[in-house]
């Protein structure tokens, strides 16, 4: 009797899941885990205090979503409070697990956590799948480690690649393996108690891409992406692909079905490349490592940004002298949700404006946004910041022409209160010397 073990990650469904396929041909007992990771609640260095609630409560109504789909194919989830290398280190030691299977992960830690396993457990096969991207590795036109270094260069060598149709939902899983260790337990599902912007889990995820498929949405999506508003303004699919209850070539199969039956337009053509920018920073992050989190990023030259501890609080709560920006900020503290065009005039605003290190927003973005995605998070911040794979060297917006372009009569600004705040950005200067406001 073969046994398995299938660790989730960022890929809370069971449809388009080869690992899943893979698990039933291969084993013939099966044990479903995912490992709610210590860290998500720890204060970081950078002056965050780990998962937001509202991302917390995404992230469980995805594990409730999950667990009903496994219940139904006879199996439990189980959730370990361990971190992933005690948690797997537990099952290992314990059960006799010969496979494991997961999809790929392109996080820092997640790899070293991976690493450490494959080194410890040699005689365990590790099955790793491309669930989180519309490319397996090897299918790429060149080595992970020789990466483009832009996005242009990126989009050209993988134009001509064919996307796989994804996979069906799995209708029979092996066995289920039944776990009595204190530290890792069955998931509970809980009752909804709160109505939120955005509802974890695959049900919801795909009750979107076909709400957004069935409308004429996506034949204007490119002039009205740039809105700081509304839901019908963007696809919104951006937190479902992060969290992996929907996966990315689900989105181009609903998107080229839309084009065959509706055509095709510079819209559709849009959505078709935020996704492979999307697809990038997947592998930027794989190929760069420990570098997307370091100040000076892919460059050689030394960035020197400071930290102002007063500066940094009142950008994450909009309390700052650019209203656009505070209703932003307040946007997102209240909702785990902010567009694009959002946190390009946020981001630029906390490196250009306030003088802080860019690696504290990307922080309180990773603690805050429900569509927290590693590589697109940090490989967009370090864009921003010119550290990254941006050619131009950085992005700096004039803010008061993105308000003119964007909000010019302010009505965003007004929904959020982005005009009430304190007029004396600093009461300390870098020494927490007092400063006095002018007279």
């Amino acid at each position: 009797m073969k046994m398995g073990l299938v660790w989730f990650g960022n890929d809370l469904r069971c449809t388009d899941q080869q690992m899943l396929w893979r698990a039933a041909q291969e084993v013939d007992q099966l044990i479903c885990l995912y490992c709610d990771e210590p860290e998500h609640t720890r204060p970081s260095r950078y002056a965050t205090q780990g998962m937001s609630d509202n991302r917390r409560q995404f992230l469980y109504q995805g594990l409730d979503s999950l667990a009903q789909q496994l219940d139904s194919l006879g199996h439990p989830l189980f959730v370990s409070q361990l971190d992933a290398i005690n948690s797997l280190t537990l099952l290992l030691n314990e059960l006799p697990i010969s496979h494991i299977y997961m999809n790929h992960r392109a996080g820092w830690n997640e790899q070293e956590s991976l690493r450490h396993l494959t080194s410890q457990f040699s005689d365990v096969r590790f099955h790793i799948d491309h669930g989180q991207s519309l490319f397996e590795a090897w299918r790429l036109p060149f080595n992970i480690t020789e990466l483009p270094d832009t996005f242009s260069k990126f989009r050209r060598q993988i134009t001509s690649l064919n996307i796989t149709e994804p996979l069906p939902s799995i209708l029979q899983l092996p066995l289920p393996v039944h776990c009595s260790l204190t530290q890792i337990q069955a998931w509970q599902i809980r009752p909804v108690t709160t109505e939120s912007l955005f509802t974890g889990g695959e049900k919801a995820a795909q009750q979107q891409l076909k709400y957004y498929f069935n409308s004429n949405l996506p034949r204007h999506y490119k002039q009205v992406r740039n809105a700081l508003a509304g839901w019908e303004n963007s696809t919104k699919f951006s937190a479902w692909l992060a969290q992996g209850s929907l996966s990315p070539k689900q989105v181009i199969a609903a998107l080229t079905k839309y084009e065959a039956e509706q055509g095709a337009n510079e819209s559709t053509d849009w959505i078709y490349f935020e996704l492979l920018w999307r697809e990038y920073f997947h592998w930027y992050a794989t190929c760069h490592g420990r570098a997307l989190f370091t100040v000076n990023g892919l460059t050689a030259t030394a960035h020197h940004l400071s930290f102002y501890p007063e500066r940094f609080r009142k950008w994450c709560r909009g309390n700052t002298p650019y209203p656009l920006v505070n209703a932003c900020m307040k946007q997102l503290n209240q909702t785990g949700y902010m567009s694009n065009r959002g946190r390009q005039i946020a981001a630029s605003c906390l490196i250009y404006e306030l003088g802080i290190d860019w690696r504290y927003g990307a922080a309180y973005f990773e603690e805050q946004l429900i569509d927290y995605d590693v590589g697109s998070n940090w490989g967009n911040w370090q864009y921003i910041a010119g550290v990254g794979a941006d050619p131009r060297g950085g992005r700096h917006f004039d803010l008061e022409k993105q308000t003119q372009l964007y909000d010019p009569n302010h009505a965003f600004i007004d929904q959020w209160q982005g005009a009430d705040f304190d007029p004396q950005l600093d009461s300390v200067d870098a020494a927490d010397w007092p400063v006095y406001p002018h007279s």
